[in-house]
């Protein structure tokens, strides 16, 4: 969520900390701060409220103050309102050490009651300021050095951090640690960094290390090193990661928001993500999957873990599976099951799939998943993330770097995994004969040229959206596979417009739901399974029977007019791969009527693209 940035070397810090902050925009934020700290010289604290042109405009463009060492923060208020009180960097009461956290300290308290006995006093509400002062604390203490004081720290400190600090006797070093929430380090050739994610230091080096749960360390003018629990030197051991990312990658080119440019990359990802994994000769090929035959033999469940926008893929993915493979599929909302005294079928594979691979609920749910010794397959778009090291195997997505908090074109390359995942055990485990298995291939090797075609027909959406601007309620109806589309289709339209849409089962309409149609009503029917058609168009007759306005989205050829006010139609497709394209129009409706309603698609309220916190 929030985002950190730091910084020493040969240049002026302050602008190299601005501009990371802003590539880290996308995490989501409601207030921001920098620190900078010269030699003998006071510390400069800079803090902001709301959007970060007015850290900006404080710093003179980063102008104002001159130094070569600093740290930046984005901060998403967990602890205490969105103040400036609260943003950080916070500092002891001394200014010794100035830091920035990401995270929750869960016995934050406990801690502060501590230090409040031991004479330290509190300006904010914050437990980041707590976490500041007992790494002081143990400094000076114990007389000693930042490589101690932050293992005592963390030790103490349950819950999860990623951290940044300055010490007073340390000039031109930002010391960092880390558990449970992203942060990656990098040497360049005029300094050293650190960071939250790479954007923020893209466009000054692409090889990184990535730093692993309870280990610490310091970045000076031209080195890094890297230290464990013990203080004992790592850094030999840790592994510089090549970042395989163009910086022209995050820019926004001629397009006015990221959200838009990412719906129309969705062609371009799909195929990138197809061809890693499918040969010339038509056969799917997972390099670093590893799994042996033996295993997806006796393979009898599959377990799929994951939230928002990924959750509502794996129940795409649910579907396709059993349908093609045969394989019971359990899809599970990580954030519930890791609360769960469900006891796991030792013949199973446990899917988890993340955006960026720091899903702090899909990661507790894998590791749960791991103790009961079942093997973790992760789908993730984020090479060297935390969920991708510690699962068993790995799928990634190439979608390349998404920016926008709603996500588009990570969902729709999570669905290319899944259905050829699908097809791999489906052949693997006989379950579909030759013939079958190269129809279908050939069917998702016409994926990315039918999205595209979708993606050409968005003035019909556009013209559409006009008629959402003033809804308060949207529903969306569906079955089997439709009924997965609806959700993520309800999730875009709820994030981005702020109108309250809802998913439905469409079987489920008289079971209560219908009670809230009335006259303008508009409710989404999502109608591109032959075999439910017949059920999902009486569906959609009942709520027009009420006055509800309906807007139907199935393939040319369904006959679907009589049942609704307005039609959306997609090219046609096999149904089992549907989703790819029934989520197109979905994203633009969204889209289109968060412009209509004055709202910016890329930075939500409330929300933010990698979510590392409970």
């Amino acid at each position: 969520m929030c985002g950190i940035v730091g910084y020493v070397g040969k240049e002026e810090a302050l602008p190299i900390l601005l501009h990371g902050l802003k590539r880290l925009e996308y995490r989501g934020y409601d207030s921001s701060g920098i620190s900078i700290r010269n030699h003998d010289e006071d510390p400069v604290i800079v803090k902001a409220e709301g959007k970060l042109e007015n850290l900006i405009e404080k710093t003179n463009d980063g102008l104002l103050f001159h130094s070569n060492s600093g740290i930046g923060h984005t901060r998403w208020a967990t602890h205490g309102c969105p103040t400036e009180t609260n943003a950080h960097p916070h500092h002891s009461d001394d200014y010794n050490v100035i830091g920035v956290h990401n995270g929750i300290i869960e016995n934050y308290q406990e801690l502060k009651d501590k230090l409040i006995r031991h004479g330290y006093t509190f300006y904010s509400e914050t437990d980041t300021e707590v976490l500041i002062k007992l790494v002081d604390y143990y400094c000076k203490k114990y007389k000693q050095g930042p490589i101690d004081a932050i293992n005592k720290t963390v030790v103490r400190a349950r819950g999860s951090y990623a951290i940044a600090l300055m010490c007073k006797n340390y000039p031109n070093q930002v010391w960092f640690a880390k558990k449970g929430s992203p942060l990656i380090v990098a040497k360049g050739e005029d300094g050293c960094y650190l960071a939250s994610d790479v954007p923020a230091i893209l466009k000054y080096t692409k090889n990184v290390y990535y730093v692993d749960d309870f280990e610490c360390g310091v970045i000076t003018g031209d080195e890094v090193k890297f230290f464990d629990l013990n203080g004992d030197d790592i850094t030999d051991k840790k592994v510089l990661t090549e970042i395989d990312l163009p910086q022209d990658s995050i820019e926004l080119k001629d397009y006015s928001y990221y959200m838009e440019k990412e719906i129309a990359e969705q062609p371009r990802a799909i195929k990138d993500t197809i061809d890693k994994y499918l040969t010339d000769e038509n056969k799917i090929d997972f390099p670093s999957l590893g799994i042996t035959q033996e295993f997806l033999n006796n393979l009898d469940e599959i377990y799929i873990f994951a939230c928002g926008s990924a959750y509502h893929a794996g129940v795409v993915g649910q579907h396709v599976i059993e349908d093609l493979a045969g394989v019971n599929v359990r899809v599970e909302l990580a954030s519930e099951f890791k609360y769960r005294n469900y006891k796991m079928n030792p013949r199973s594979l446990a899917i988890v799939i993340s955006q960026s691979g720091e899903t702090k609920d899909t990661y507790e749910a894998m590791i749960k998943a791991k103790k009961y010794g079942i093997k973790t397959l992760a789908i993730c778009n984020v090479k060297g993330s935390t969920i991708a090291r510690d699962a068993d195997y790995n799928c990634y997505t190439y979608a390349g770097p998404e920016i926008a908090v709603a996500t588009t074109k990570a969902y729709s390359c999570q669905l290319i995994v899944l259905y050829l995942f699908a097809l791999f055990l489906a052949r693997t485990k006989y379950a579909i004969d030759k013939e079958k298995y190269y129809e279908l291939i050939d069917e998702v090797k016409e994926i990315p040229a039918k999205v595209t075609k979708t993606i050409e027909c968005r003035k019909q959406v556009q013209k559409l959206s006009a008629r959402f601007t003033e809804k308060t309620n949207v529903f969306f109806i569906g079955r089997g596979i439709d009924y997965a589309v609806c959700m993520e289709g309800s999730l875009k339209l709820k994030e981005i417009t702020y109108i309250n849409s809802n998913a439905y089962a469409a079987g489920e309409l008289k079971h209560g739901t219908i009670s809230l149609i009335e006259k303008g009503v508009a409710v989404i029917s999502i109608a591109t399974q032959p075999d439910l058609l017949d059920k999902t168009v009486s569906n959609m007759v009942e709520v027009k029977a009420r006055d509800g306005s309906v807007v139907a989205l199935t393939t040319k050829g369904n006959d679907v007019e009589g049942a609704s006010k307005y039609q959306i139609y997609i090219p046609d497709i096999n149904p089992i791969f549907a989703a790819s394209l029934a989520v197109i129009p979905l994203q633009q409706l969204a889209f289109y009527t968060s412009l209509n309603r004055g709202i910016n698609p890329d930075k939500p309220r409330n929300l933010a693209k990698s979510v590392t916190v409970e």
